[in-house]
């Protein structure tokens, strides 16, 4: 209620905030004048003598600051505000109160008398509150007017009307009430109050109508849809500010409480004739949104209010559509009412109209989409149950082929031509632009989706759905392949059969795999090992899947020169593992057996990795060439002579590979596997002595430690020999410590013997050390019997007494060491 007040009044206000600037002005020139003074005669010499010397010490006294001006703790037309509403409220109190109690001491004469002079007092009084500038009085005034009429209509009614009905004329007295107070509000134009209040007010008779004469709920929502759009039209239409708000307000509230209430008579509708009633209802709703959405297109909630018109829209048209399809094709029945509003593309509606309503239909088959996938969840988790049937016999079907461990979900024998209708959309949308290959990639992944479900959801034979899946792995690499090399970015060939251009040196491309290459990729792959655990459940569809998959792999690994590739090599070596792992099986091997087939899968990736003559592929290639031979060494682990053939052959594979000179860190590797065949090998045929296990290991040590001394002398000797003799002479020195047998410590001493020569001959340190150090621990042992012997026959007394004499001799020796410290002490001081 806080008004400008009239002009008049303002100057007054202004020209007392100024004359208090003045004073205050007046007071702040005063205090700076004083300043001023005190501080040159500070400044001024001061007499050395009289009474000017004497007011020169006197301490300056300060005068007392001016008293400041109280400061109002409230301002004036805040106070105006609360008096002005304070009065309004105590007067309607006063009225009800009047109304309710006081009623009935008047007669009807003085009733109609006080309501009507009253009424009209308070009414009537604004206009003269305005001609002298009482804006805000006037508006508490005549908001205690529009209250009166209020009681009056309730008294005429509870005095002169008592047999009408309460709803009915409630709905006609608030009608009446709200044209009354809107043509006030015209007729006083400077008030405030009135219209938003008729605009309140008129939200209330037709709903209220509606109720009076028992209309059923079609009627009642379609009441509140009606005034939904009366407050829409309001608000697009009034320039009174606090009008269209109040409408706005009423429009969002009655708009959405007969939404809900038509969405459920849509969902609640038995028969066409329900679903077409309560269609309709939505069509208006639809209608009063989009309207608003066309009328003020630049408006920030255009946008959502054609959103929500959309979604109506689809709501209505599904509905009907419910009500006359069965129930597998509610969810198709919507997703075509949504593609359908894809037609206002390009039309002559606002742009943010039709971009609410694209929102809309893709928000419809994002919903669409989301019903399907716990279908497509089903026909790729299900089959993994015959991870433990396998080869159990071929299912009946395909839905039994992948219902084997979870059920199959009632009512979606139609996702299939949900996921096809969503990815053609999103083809045909997105026919240019940066979007395009991420719509391509989602196109791609939906129609891959329903070809996925289809022989499950169809219930085709089993073969057949087998088959389908192979065809569609063949089809999603040869996609990756062919893209990949349709790509203008490559540095490869244009077309599978455009030779590369020459070049010398080998290039490499610096453009990224396209997320359509990457998705098809992926599919393929993903596909692949659905049809696999699906073939688990019969032997034959087995070995023809994984050998299929094996050829197929390989062939594009063979005609693609690019990165996909290294994925489709590493593909194939890894199905021709299982191939040999499942032909094992079938012709009933041992898991020993198998590893020796399994071995040829290394054997070929090592043979094949030198002549793809690019670094990623090869990697891919040699990492799936070692884990196929860790699966022949985990088959053949249980059989150890198996195993030690196993690690050797893995061992030749390995030393192959280290012949090229990027792979020489490879021989380790090979070394190991052969040491280790070794060893395995001695331990099946129960040999226990160290030896039989570490010469083997020591004689190509020691000669590859002779060949490195001869191509590099500055060749350390702990590096060339060091490790190959002290794989054999400790193991060895130890065994000959436990063992009570002279024929280990005789033949380990005269190695040691050798070692020790040849090291000294040659003047290498770790021949010395390794071989000298042995020497005298075997003999050491030899001596042990004896010195134990001699031990015994010597008194108990000897020990301590020689004890005693090595400490004493060790004391003197420190003494002596401190006397010539002090000696050459003495010396240095003379000297200085």
């Amino acid at each position: 209620m806080t008004n400008i007040p009239p002009p008049a009044e303002e100057l007054r206000i202004l020209d007392h905030e100024l004359r208090q600037l003045d004073a205050r002005r007046a007071q702040l020139l005063a205090r700076r004048s004083w300043l001023l003074g005190v501080l040159r005669s500070a400044e001024a010499p001061a007499p050395a003598w009289g009474p000017a010397r004497a007011s020169a010490q006197t301490p300056a006294i300060w005068a007392a600051p001016a008293p400041r001006p109280r400061q109002p703790e409230a301002t004036a037309p805040g106070v105006q505000n609360v008096l002005l509403v304070l009065g309004g409220v105590l007067l309607t109190v006063a009225a009800i109160a009047f109304t309710l109690v006081s009623w009935g001491h008047l007669g009807i004469a003085g009733r109609a008398a006080v309501l009507g002079a009253v009424t009209f007092a308070a009414l009537a009084a604004p206009v003269p509150l305005l001609k002298r500038g009482l804006r805000s009085t006037a508006e508490s005034v005549a908001g205690l007017g529009l209250v009166l009429t209020v009681l009056d209509a309730y008294a005429l009614h509870e005095v002169a009307l008592p047999e009408v009905d309460g709803t009915g004329y409630a709905a006609a007295s608030t009608a009446l009430l709200a044209v009354l107070w809107a043509a006030y509000g015209r007729s006083l134009g400077a008030l405030r109050l009135p219209l938003p209040a008729a605009m309140a007010t008129a939200q209330l008779p037709l709903l209220l109508w509606v109720v009076a004469v028992d209309a059923g709920h079609h009627t009642i929502t379609a009441a509140l849809l009606v005034t939904a759009a009366f407050d829409t039209v309001v608000a697009l239409s009034v320039p009174v500010r606090s009008v269209r708000v109040v409408a706005a307000v009423g429009a969002y509230g009655t708009g959405a409480w007969g939404v809900l209430a038509a969405g459920w008579l849509s969902w609640e509708a038995t028969g066409p004739s329900a679903a077409t009633r309560a269609a309709a209802l939505l069509a208006l709703a639809a209608a009063i949104a989009l309207g608003a959405a066309w009328r003020a297109p630049a408006a920030q909630a255009a946008p959502g209010l054609s959103l929500t018109g959309g979604l109506i829209t689809i709501a209505a048209a599904g509905g009907v559509l419910r009500s006359v399809l069965p129930d597998a094709w509610t969810v198709p029945g919507h997703l075509l009412c949504g593609i359908a509003l894809l037609a206002v593309r390009g039309t002559w509606l606002p742009e943010s109209v039709r971009r609410g309503l694209r929102w809309s239909s893709a928000g419809v088959q994002a919903l669409a989409v989301a019903w399907a996938l716990p279908l497509v969840t089903v026909v790729l988790v299900g089959p993994a149950g015959w991870a433990e049937r396998v080869w159990s016999g071929a299912p009946s079907d395909a839905r039994d082929a992948v219902t084997v461990s979870t059920p199959w979900p009632s009512n979606t024998e139609t996702a299939p031509l949900v996921l096809a209708a969503v990815a053609a959309v999103l083809f045909l949308a997105f026919r240019g632009g940066a979007h395009r290959p991420l719509a391509l990639s989602g196109a791609l992944g939906l129609a891959w989706a329903a070809v996925l479900v289809l022989p499950a959801t169809l219930e085709l034979p089993y073969l057949t759905g087998l088959l389908i899946l192979g065809v569609t792995t063949a089809a999603t690499l040869t996609a990756a392949a062919y893209i990949r090399h349709a790509h203008p970015t490559d540095d490869g060939p244009t077309s599978p059969t455009e030779p590369p251009a020459p070049t010398s040196a080998p290039t490499r491309t610096n453009a990224r795999p396209s997320p359509i290459t990457l998705t098809t990729l992926g599919l393929a792959l993903l596909t692949s090992l659905h049809l696999v655990v699906l073939s688990l459940a019969a032997e034959a569809a087995t070995l023809a899947v994984l050998g299929s998959l094996t050829a197929l792999f390989a062939a594009v690994a063979v005609w693609q020169k690019h990165e996909i590739r290294a994925v489709s090599a590493a593909a194939s070596l890894a199905y021709a593992t299982a191939l040999a792992c499942a032909t094992g099986a079938s012709l009933d091997w041992q898991s020993h057996h198998i590893a020796l087939l399994v071995l040829l899968v290394p054997a070929s990736a090592a043979l094949l990795a030198p002549r793809l003559k690019e670094s990623t592929p090869t990697l891919s290639v040699e990492i799936t060439g070692a884990v196929a031979a860790l699966v022949a060494i985990d088959l053949a682990a249980m059989e150890p002579p198996v195993l030690a053939l196993v690690l050797a052959l893995c061992g030749v594979i390995a030393a192959g590979t280290a012949v090229r000179p990027d792979r020489r860190q490879v021989g380790y590797a090979a070394a190991a596997l052969f040491v280790l065949a070794t060893w395995v090998r001695l331990a099946s045929w129960e040999v226990g002595s160290p030896e039989a296990y570490t010469l083997p290991v020591t004689v190509p040590t020691l000669v590859v430690g002779f060949v490195r001394r001869r191509r590099d002398p500055g060749t350390s000797s702990w590096t060339a020999y060091g490790p190959g003799l002290s794989v054999t002479l400790l193991p060895s020195l130890v065994a000959a410590w436990g063992d009570l047998d002279w024929l280990r410590p005789l033949l380990l001493g005269s190695a040691a013997l050798l070692v020790t020569l040849v090291g000294a001959r040659q003047r290498l340190q770790a021949l010395l050390v390794l071989g000298g150090g042995t020497l005298a621990l075997v003999a050491l042992h030899e001596l042990a019997p004896y010195i134990a012997q001699a031990m015994g026959a010597v008194p108990r007394w000897a020990p301590p007494a020689l004890a005693g004499l090595l400490l004493l001799a060790l004391g003197a020796t420190y003494e002596q060491r401190l006397r010539d410290a002090r000696r050459v002490r003495e010396v240095l001081g003379r000297m200085h």
